[in-house]
């Protein structure tokens, strides 16, 4: 089974957390300790037919906390519902190898990421992000940085700032106690053999907008409890 080894300043920042997996779904207890809307209690992707579904099911109402706004993009935070999953960057349009793929929804009242140069910062909305470690970071991971200088391969609706993240528009929708994202399933190479996981966090933009850009700032909660992707995508019944 594929497993994401966990930096120590993430692990000692999660509470263990008894979960299970039966297949396509990873299912975790709930906690009083969990902001609800935040509080994993279901995590899942299935195919069907042609399209992908990820579905996260939480204790309260889902979407309903946000990050209050600062009014700057420097410092600014970030929420978000996250697959992290057995991908390759490769087959999400990156470069092959280049650290954790994850499917996040997220919301981020100060500033815009959308592709081609939309505006998002008022809506939930899906990225691939691809995670590495960093001890600079509260929470251990960032999103992977892009070197000044270089020039990555990069999916076509990458959103021209300097991280390896997409701004691709899947439908998303929450619906009381669940966030669902459908992806067609020609998109993401490998999706049908993919393990997976599910996690909410809080992510902050570095005050100095300096390497690393954007870290993983504090982790809400880890549906199988030490991020193992235990959840093994298949067809839905």
């Amino acid at each position: 089974m594929h497993r994401v080894l966990l930096p120590a300043a993430l692990l000692g920042a999660m509470s263990a957390v008894p979960a299970h997996a039966h297949e396509n779904t990873v299912t975790s207890r709930p906690s009083d300790a969990v902001l609800a809307s935040f509080d994993i209690i279901e995590t899942s992707i299935v195919t069907h037919g042609d399209t992908a579904i990820f579905t996260t099911r939480v204790r309260g109402e889902a979407g309903v906390d946000k990050p209050d706004a600062t009014g700057k993009f420097e410092g600014s935070s970030v929420y978000a519902y996250v697959w992290p999953n057995s991908l390759d960057s490769g087959d999400i349009g990156f470069d092959a190898s280049q650290g954790i793929v994850a499917l996040a929804v997220t919301f981020h009242p100060d500033f815009d990421d959308a592709a081609y140069g939309g505006e998002n910062r008022h809506v939930w909305h899906p990225h691939w992000v691809v995670l590495g470690e960093d001890a600079a970071c509260p929470g251990g991971l960032k999103v992977h940085d892009i070197p000044e200088g270089t020039t990555p391969k990069v999916p076509p609706t990458w959103p021209n700032v300097p991280l390896l993240i997409d701004s691709p528009d899947y439908p998303t929708t929450f619906t009381g106690d669940t966030v669902e994202v459908s992806i067609p399933v020609a998109l993401i190479g490998g999706i049908a053999d993919a393990s997976f996981d599910g996690v909410t966090a809080g992510l902050k933009v570095n005050a100095n907008l300096h390497a690393p850009l954007l870290c993983v700032d504090n982790v809400f909660k880890v549906a199988s409890g030490d991020l193992s992707l235990p959840g093994k995508v298949a067809p839905a019944h």
